[in-house]
C-alpha cells in the first residue's frame, strides 16, 4: 500500500509480509470493511452520516488569515470558525490561539489536571493493522494475565496514590472475552475511585454488563475518519468494520456508561480531517447525550516492536499544538487527554494551555509494573508492549512536576453516594 502520511513497514516477518502482500495484491480476498459481520448491532443514529458529510466537504485549502481572525474574535467558536482554526492558514497565529486556548481552559477547569495510568492485561489480537504492534502477524511474546496476576498489578499501581485506572487489552474476544474484562473491572473497582477500559468495540448490552462491573468510560479510537485509507490499513479481523467502530462510543452511552472519549490515530490519514472528524464527533454526540461526560484524546502514531520507522510524517508538534488549541477553543467543557505517547517538555507545556488530563508511571507492556514501579525484578513472564512510549515520568514524579508548573494535579473528581 502506497501511504503519504508514515513510513510503511518492510521489516515485519516472512509471514506478515507475505500475508500483507496477499491481502493487498487481491482486495477481493478481504471482507467487506463497511459491511456489519454477524452478532455485531446496529443502532439507528446519524450522527455518523453528519461526521462523514462534514469531513469530506472540508476543503481547508480554502481558508485564510482573515477567517482564523474572524474565528478568534468570536466568542463562541462554530463549526466553521473551527474549520478555520484547523486549517494552515491559522499556523501564523498558533501563539494568538494557545493565549485564547489558555483561557478557556483556566475559565473551565481552573489550574487542574487529572493523573491516571494504563494497565494493559492481555495483548493477543485477531486484526491485522499494518501500524499496530499488537496486530497477529507481528512476532512478538503475547501474555494474558489472570486475576491474580492483574490484581497484583493493581495493588502495585494502587500503592503509588493512583486513584485511576485505565485497562486495555489486544482485540481478540477468545483471548478476552467480556467476561474476562468484566472480572478485571470487578477488581479495579475494589483499588480505584476510576476505572476506565479500552478494547474492542462491543454492542449495548455487552457495555452494560462493564458497567454493572464498575466501568465508569470507555474509550474507542476510530484511529482514521477517512473510510477508504482505514480500508488499506485494517486487512484483516473485526476492526475492519469502519461503522461498527464508529458507533462504539454511541452504544456505550446507551449502556449506561457515564462517559466516553473519541480520537483519530494521528498520521495515519489527513491529520486535519481527522482532527475535524474527531472533534465533530464529540460535538454532535454532546448535543445528543448531554448527561454525557465526553472527551477527546489527541495520539500520534509511535514506532512499534519491528518497525521503529513508523511515526507521522506531517504532524509535528507545531501541528499536535494547533489542534489541541483549536480543540479548546471549538469545546471548551471538553476533557482533552495527552498521552505518554507525547514528549515530557510537550506534555508539560500544553497542560498550560489546552489540556486537562495526562497519563503517569505508564508500561504498554504486559505484567511488568511491579519491575517499573518497584524496581524489582518481577518473576512473572511479561508481554511485549504495543508502541513506545515517550514520556516514562513515575506517578510521583508526574505529580510533583505537575506542581512545580503551577498547576493542581487531581486524582478523583468523581464520590459514589
Amino acid at each position: 500500500m502506497e501511504n503519504h502520511y508514515f513510513v510503511d513497514s518492510d521489516k515485519l516477518s516472512e509471514a506478515a509480509l507475505k500475508k500483507k502482500h496477499e491481502l493487498e495484491t487481491n482486495p477481493a480476498s478481504r471482507t467487506d470493511h463497511m459491511k456489519y459481520m454477524e452478532g455485531m448491532e446496529q443502532i439507528k443514529s446519524d450522527i455518523m452520516d453528519k461526521v462523514i458529510t462534514e469531513m469530506k466537504n472540508y476543503d481547508y485549502s480554502q481558508y485564510t488569515a482573515r477567517d482564523v481572525n474572524t474565528a478568534l474574535n468570536h466568542e463562541n467558536c462554530t463549526v466553521e470558525d473551527f474549520k478555520a482554526l484547523l486549517s494552515p492558514a491559522a499556523e501564523p497565529f498558533l501563539e494568538k490561539m494557545a493565549q485564547r486556548a489558555k483561557l478557556e481552559t483556566q475559565k473551565h477547569f481552573g489550574n487542574t489536571v487529572y493523573l491516571f495510568t494504563p494497565l494493559y492485561i492481555a495483548n493477543y489480537c485477531e486484526n491485522y493493522c499494518v501500524y499496530c504492534g499488537f496486530n497477529c502477524y507481528n512476532d512478538i511474546r503475547r501474555m494474558r494475565l489472570d486475576m491474580e496476576q492483574i490484581e497484583h498489578e493493581m495493588k502495585v499501581i494502587a500503592d503509588s496514590g493512583m486513584e485511576e485506572i485505565l485497562l486495555l487489552t489486544g482485540e481478540s474476544r477468545a483471548q478476552s472475552s467480556v467476561e474476562y474484562i468484566g472480572e478485571a473491572c470487578k477488581l479495579a473497582r475494589k483499588y480505584f475511585r476510576m476505572v476506565g477500559i479500552e478494547v474492542y468495540p462491543l454492542n449495548t448490552d455487552e457495555y452494560r454488563y462493564l458497567h454493572e462491573c464498575g466501568v465508569d468510560y470507555v474509550t474507542v479510537f476510530q484511529e482514521t475518519y477517512d473510510s477508504d485509507c482505514y480500508e488499506q490499513l485494517h486487512l484483516m479481523g473485526h476492526k475492519r468494520v469502519w461503522p461498527y467502530r464508529f458507533e462504539a462510543q454511541e452504544r456505550a452511552l446507551m449502556g449506561g456508561m457515564r462517559g466516553i472519549a473519541c480520537s483519530a490515530l494521528l498520521g495515519l490519514s489527513d491529520f486535519r480531517k481527522d482532527a475535524l472528524a474527531s472533534a465533530l464527533h464529540v460535538y454532535f454526540l454532546q448535543r445528543k447525550y448531554p448527561q454525557a461526560e465526553i472527551s477527546l484524546s489527541c495520539p500520534r502514531l509511535r514506532p512499534i516492536i519491528n518497525n521503529d520507522e513508523i511515526n507521522p510524517l506531517d504532524v509535528h508538534e507545531k501541528q499536535l499544538c494547533q489542534i489541541l488549541c483549536a480543540y479548546r477553543i471549538f469545546l471548551p467543557f471538553c476533557g482533552i487527554t495527552v498521552s505518554s505517547r507525547e514528549s515530557e517538555s510537550f506534555r508539560n507545556g500544553i497542560v498550560k494551555i489546552a489540556a486537562t488530563k495526562v497519563s503517569a508511571g505508564v508500561s504498554t507492556g504486559i505484567g511488568d509494573h511491579e519491575s517499573k514501579y518497584t524496581g524489582k525484578e518481577s518473576e512473572a513472564a511479561e508481554g511485549d508492549e504495543q508502541f513506545e512510549i515517550n514520556d516514562g515520568r513515575s506517578f510521583d514524579k508526574m505529580y510533583k512536576d505537575m506542581s512545580e508548573e503551577g498547576l493542581q494535579p487531581v486524582l478523583n473528581d468523581y464520590l459514589y453516594v
